[in-house]
C-alpha cells in the first residue's frame, strides 16, 4: 500500500489527512509540535485555532456559509467536529476552540492508517506528499520550499488575533445579550457608545503605541484581518462602519440604536471566556489594557489573552500550482492551507480536502476529480490556480469568485441563495474527470 506523507496538523493538514485515510491510503503525519512552537501557537492539539474562534456565517446566504455545507456534504472531518463543539454564536458557526482541536486530535490518532510523526520537517519530501504547514512555516522548510520552485516564491501579510476576557468580568449593568438583528439566539455581549464616547476611543486607539514587529507597514495588513488601530487610523468612522456598526443593535436601556457597539462572542462552551469581535491588534499589552478598558462595560475587564500579530506567508500559487493545490511540474506534490492564499479556516479546510482526494485518485490510479467551478469548493481552487491573476493576494471565498447566475434576481440575499442553490445542484451530480 502506498505512504502519503502530510507535512503540517493544521485545519488543511487534518483535513487531508483524514481524507487520505478514509480513502485506504497510509498516511504519515509530521507535526512539529509540541516539540517546537510558533509565537502564535499554545496548544499541543492539531487543527488549532490561533485567530478566532470562529468560522463565520453559517447562512447559504453567505459564500462561507456555502462552502460549509458543501464541505458537510462531502464528508469534511473539520466540519463534522465543529459542528459537535459548536458555541451560541448567533448566524455564525463558532466553536470551543480546546473542545474543537480536541476532538480532531482524538480523531486522527486513533485513525488505523494514519501514523503521527512528532518532528520538523525541514525539506520538501518525494512525492506523493502535501506540505500544509500553513502561514507560519518554519524558517528551514519555508527556504526549502523556495529552493523546491527555484526561487523567491513567497509574498508576505501581516494577521492578528483579538483579545479574550472572562465573562464574569464584563459589567452586565451596561452590556446586553443580543444578536443583529434578533437572529437566532442572543448570543453577543454588546456594549454601547455615545458619540463623545467613541470619539475618545478611536483617538486613543490612533494614538496608542504598538508593539515592534519587525518589517511592519499598514498597507500589508491582509484586509480581511485588519488590526483594530490600523482601522481607527484611516478615518473616524471607518469603526462605526465595520466591526464597531450598531445596526441591528438597539439598546434595551434606551429602545435606540447606539452612536456604535463594541461586540464580544463567546470563545468556549462554558461561556467563561469572550472575544472582542473584530478586534485584532498589535498594541502593546499595557496599552491595550488602557484603550481598551476605555470600552462601557469593559472597565475593570480580566484579560486572560493579549492581542497578538504575526507575519503570514504565502505562495505565489497562480504562478505555481494547478486547481488540485499541486504543482505543475510534478502532480504528486501538492500544497494545501493559507499558504496557498486561501485565507480563513473554512477555506483553508477546502484545500486541503481537495488536494488530498485529488491525490488519493492519482496514487490509486483513478480518474482526478474536478470540482465544478459552479461551486464554492471549485471555484476557490480555480481562483487559487488562475494564471491571469496579476497581483495575487490572500482571499477568503465569496460569491464574486462564482459565475454569474445568468438571470436576475430581486435582492442580494435571493440572488446570493440562488447562487448557492445551484452550487449544491452541482456539488449533487458530482466531480467530472
Amino acid at each position: 500500500m502506498t505512504t502519503v506523507k502530510v507535512i503540517g496538523a493544521g485545519l488543511a493538514g487534518s483535513e487531508a489527512a483524514w481524507q487520505l485515510a478514509e480513502r485506504g491510503l497510509r498516511v504519515e503525519l509530521y507535526e512539529m509540535k509540541p516539540q517546537k512552537r510558533t509565537p502564535a501557537h499554545s496548544s499541543p492539539d492539531f487543527a488549532e485555532l490561533v485567530c478566532s474562534n470562529s468560522l463565520r456565517g453559517d447562512r447559504l446566504e453567505n459564500a462561507v456559509g456555502l462552502l460549509k455545507e458543501e464541505l458537510r456534504r462531502l464528508g469534511s472531518l473539520i466540519l463534522r467536529c465543529a459542528d459537535a463543539t459548536r458555541v451560541q454564536a448567533g448566524g455564525c458557526l463558532a466553536v470551543d476552540r480546546h473542545a474543537f482541536s480536541g476532538m480532531v486530535t482524538q480523531q486522527i490518532r486513533t485513525h488505523p492508517n494514519i501514523t503521527v510523526i512528532e518532528e520538523e520537517v525541514t525539506a520538501v519530501p518525494a512525492g506523493p506528499v502535501i506540505v500544509a504547514t500553513g502561514p507560519l512555516t518554519s524558517d528551514a522548510l519555508s527556504a526549502a520550499i523556495a529552493d523546491y520552485f527555484g526561487g523567491d516564491t513567497y509574498l508576505n501579510f501581516y494577521d492578528a488575533a483579538a483579545p479574550l476576557v472572562r465573562f464574569d468580568s464584563i459589567d452586565m449593568d451596561k452590556a446586553w445579550f443580543a444578536s443583529r438583528y434578533d437572529r437566532g439566539t442572543p448570543d453577543y455581549v454588546n456594549c454601547a457608545m455615545d458619540e463623545a464616547q467613541y470619539k475618545a476611543f478611536v483617538q486613543a486607539l490612533a494614538a496608542a503605541e504598538e508593539a515592534p514587529v519587525h518589517g511592519f507597514e499598514d498597507s500589508k495588513v491582509f484586509e480581511g484581518c485588519m488590526p483594530v488601530e490600523v482601522m481607527a487610523r484611516r478615518g473616524e468612522d471607518t469603526l462605526r462602519f465595520g466591526p464597531l456598526k450598531p445596526v441591528g443593535l438597539n439598546d434595551p436601556k434606551t429602545g435606540k440604536e447606539p452612536y456604535a457597539v463594541v461586540q464580544l462572542r463567546r470563545d468556549n462552551a462554558a461561556g467563561t471566556i469572550y472575544n472582542l469581535v473584530g478586534f485584532q491588534t498589535h498594541l502593546r499589552f499595557p496599552e491595550q489594557k488602557r484603550v481598551f478598558s476605555m470600552i462601557p462595560g469593559l472597565e475593570n475587564a480580566d484579560f486572560v489573552r493579549w492581542g497578538v500579530m504575526h507575519r503570514n506567508t504565502f505562495l505565489d500559487s497562480p504562478r505555481l500550482l494547478d486547481e488540485t493545490y499541486a504543482d505543475r511540474r510534478d502532480p504528486l506534490v501538492a500544497f494545501a492551507g493559507q499558504m496557498t492564499g486561501v485565507e480563513g479556516y473554512v477555506e483553508s479546510t477546502a484545500s486541503g480536502f481537495v488536494a488530498a482526494v485529488c491525490m488519493a485518485a492519482r496514487v490509486l490510479g483513478e480518474p482526478v476529480p474536478s470540482f465544478p467551478a459552479e461551486t464554492a469548493v471549485g471555484a476557490l481552487a480555480r481562483y487559487i490556480s488562475d494564471p491571469s491573476v496579476v497581483k495575487f493576494q490572500p482571499m477568503n471565498v465569496n460569491f464574486g469568485i462564482l459565475p454569474p447566475l445568468g438571470r436576475r434576481v430581486r435582492g442580494k440575499a435571493n440572488k446570493n441563495l440562488a447562487i448557492a442553490q445551484r452550487a449544491l445542484e452541482a456539488l449533487a451530480l458530482g466531480t467530472r474527470d
